[in-house]
């Protein structure tokens, strides 16, 4: 095994994480002009909420009045690295524009609260619009934070704008609402310069007994307006099962020839129901559920700002970098840990196996991406930069004071919001056909916000010195398959090998490792999981019994600051599975850790001179890369 790991190859992670052209300042050069495998990774934000969701314009600091919220163009202009004023007057922008953005307000009552703030004509045409206009007016000049709140909450609270679902009036609304969402999509459009999809979120709720989960689900359309035009969002109040869901998206595209795929988020807080092995009905999953199920849900956003979905402490105990961001669902505090396996991405994956050990088909075959859930209108996660979740955790001297506002029922106290994540695709061109493609074959993977560049294949005969390649990707492409992809057709003595790189964030911290997470199903029906330290920084050697020594810290919480002092700006290196059975399942997917850095809250202490903070504020963070599986078929 060969590894690369120096500290003098910070020049070639700036070159793979940009064009060639903008490199050495020739916008004509192309590397691998004849090439049809991606050379290029493209960042972006595929869950981000606007005004025109219900719950994204009730935590705006004006209320209800439409003085000082940030409109669509102002929610593009900031994805594109644009400087724009705040709702707070402050003058914001991103460190780098991002290359794709979805637009994914809540289908349910989606632009009803903004109506009600402009006095929308089209809701004084019914009784109903016109007893909310009146129940709301006195808030624009005598607003109370708190009857906003519940004012908000309290119109219709199964969302139904005009009380009955697909009324003429209903759909009046509705419809001029989503052709406002999609004018603006096709406006910002710019194909090989900025991609902005059409799509929204389904906010599926599960109740059961005393606990409840979260199934929402990313609807994202590959198609412009003039296809998408011709449905309306599919919310909860239409169907509240996945399935009907699926339904939805089938008739589209059976009746557009266009295509949809659907992104599951927050596993971590479904209440045990995300990866069940069962469907909606309670039923055992057959063959063709399966398939239906990962054919519209390729991908699952396994980072964001109510946190971490990778694993859970209980479910890896023996992961140290397990307990990372960790939520605790709040709908019932005393549910049974044996839920939790529904609930995270690596053991959602192993019962996958499980699942396909029996039908022949997995079910839950599906890549990782990040993003940031945002309802603040802006996709900044920056552990310096971080804009909080909703506009009243926006940057201030305040927002790591614990409150008894009602938020903090269910969100605990506002420290535990992460500053994560982005989604990085690898994709030959910045169109939606492109980008939309390798997030169907899965070529995509998460960070929790830094801009880590993160190559993964897997083969049967990658040698020790191709990680030193020049040409590193032509050769994981014509040997192997990338992140997303299948092995198949092992020879009787081979065990794969896994082609790996990383490089740092060209303006971030250095990392730390490159970890392989392995997971299968063995021949007596069990699942197994191993972490394998695949490439340290340092020079540093795992010990006889595996452990690796710390990198070390080099955190200053009173300055917020580090330096890239220790760990590596890249890591490279070709490993071979040494556990390899060629009659098992498996799946193999990479972590790449950073070094230790200041979280977000350091930031606020240093910037606002905060004195008396609480105690249980987490101030250092180790923030990651997850590619998405290869997967192991016999």
């Amino acid at each position: 095994m060969l590894v690369k790991s120096s500290h003098f190859c910070l020049l070639v992670g700036v070159v793979l994480l940009m064009p060639l052209g903008q490199v050495f300042g020739d916008k004509n050069y192309s590397p691998y002009a004849d090439s049809e495998f991606p050379v290029r990774v493209y960042w972006g934000d595929t869950h981000l909420h606007t005004s025109l969701s219900s719950d994204g314009f009730i935590s705006a600091l004006h209320g209800l009045s439409p003085v000082g919220r940030l409109d669509l163009a102002d929610v593009y202009a900031y994805a594109k690295g644009n400087t724009i004023t705040a709702t707070d007057g402050s003058r914001v922008r991103l460190s780098r524009p991002l290359d794709f953005l979805v637009v994914a307000d809540h289908a349910e009552a989606m632009g009803l609260m903004s109506g009600l703030a402009n006095n929308d004509p089209l809701l004084r045409q019914t009784a109903k619009g016109r007893g909310w206009l009146e129940t709301v007016k006195d808030l624009n000049s005598n607003y109370d934070a708190v009857k906003a709140e519940s004012i908000a909450w309290s119109l219709d609270p199964d969302g139904t704008y005009f009380g009955k679902v697909d009324s003429p009036a209903d759909i009046k609304f509705r419809r001029s609402v989503w052709e406002k969402a999609i004018d603006s999509a096709e406006e910002h459009n710019a194909p090989g310069v900025f991609t902005a999809f059409i799509g929204y979120e389904w906010a599926g709720m599960v109740y059961a007994g005393e606990g409840r989960g979260w199934w929402h689900r990313n609807v994202i359309f590959k198609d412009g307006g003039d296809k998408v035009r011709t449905v309306l969002p599919f919310s909860q109040l239409h169907g509240n099962q996945p399935e009907e869901l699926w339904a939805y998206l089938r008739d589209y595209e059976k009746s557009t020839g266009g295509e949809a795929l659907i992104i599951p988020h927050n596993p971590n807080l479904s209440g045990g129901n995300l990866f069940k092995t069962r469907d909606s009905n309670a039923n055992s999953f057959s063959p063709e559920y399966a398939l239906k199920r990962s054919r519209y849900e390729p991908l699952v956003e396994v980072t964001q700002t109510k946190g971490d979905s990778e694993t859970h402490p209980l479910l890896s105990p023996n992961d140290e970098f397990a307990d990372y961001e960790t939520w605790t669902w709040f709908g019932n505090p005393g549910e049974a840990d044996s839920k939790r396996q529904y609930d995270y991405a690596r053991s959602g994956l192993k019962l996958g196996l499980q699942e396909q050990s029996k039908l022949g088909v997995n079910p839950f075959k599906f890549g990782m991406i990040g993003s940031t859930d945002s309802h603040n209108s802006l996709s900044n996660v920056e552990e310096n930069n971080f804009g909080g979740k909703f506009l009243e955790f926006a940057p201030n001297k305040n927002r790591l004071i614990k409150s008894e506002r009602w938020f903090e029922d269910i969100f605990k106290v506002k420290n535990s919001f992460t500053a994560s994540g982005y989604a990085a695709i690898w994709a030959t061109d910045n169109t939606r056909e492109s980008l939309f493609a390798a997030m169907k074959r899965k070529e995509v993977y998460a960070t929790t916000g830094p801009r880590i560049s993160v190559r993964f294949f897997g083969g049967w005969d990658y040698q020790s010195d191709d990680a030193l390649r020049p040409d590193l990707a032509r050769v994981g492409y014509s040997k192997g398959v990338p992140m997303g992809g299948d092995l198949v057709d092992a020879a009787e003595y081979a065990a794969p090998t896994f082609l790996i790189h990383a490089v740092k964030d060209p303006i971030g911290a250095n990392l730390d490792r490159a970890q392989v997470i392995k997971g299968w199903h063995d021949q007596d029906g069990q699942l197994h999981e191993k972490i394998y330290n695949v490439a340290l920084s340092g020079n540093r050697r795992a010990g006889p019994q595996g452990g690796v020594p710390v990198v070390g810290n080099t955190v200053n919480l009173k300055q917020a600051s580090y330096t890239n002092s220790i760990g590596d700006p890249e890591l490279a290196v070709v490993w071979q599975d040494p556990d390899f059975d060629r009659n098992e399942l498996a799946f193999y997917y990479l972590r790449v850790l950073e070094i230790p850095t200041p979280r977000w809250p350091a930031y606020d202490v240093k910037f606002y001179n905060l004195n008396n903070v609480p105690r249980d504020i987490s101030m250092i963070t180790q923030e990651r890369a997850y590619s998405s599986p290869i997967w192991y078929t016999p």
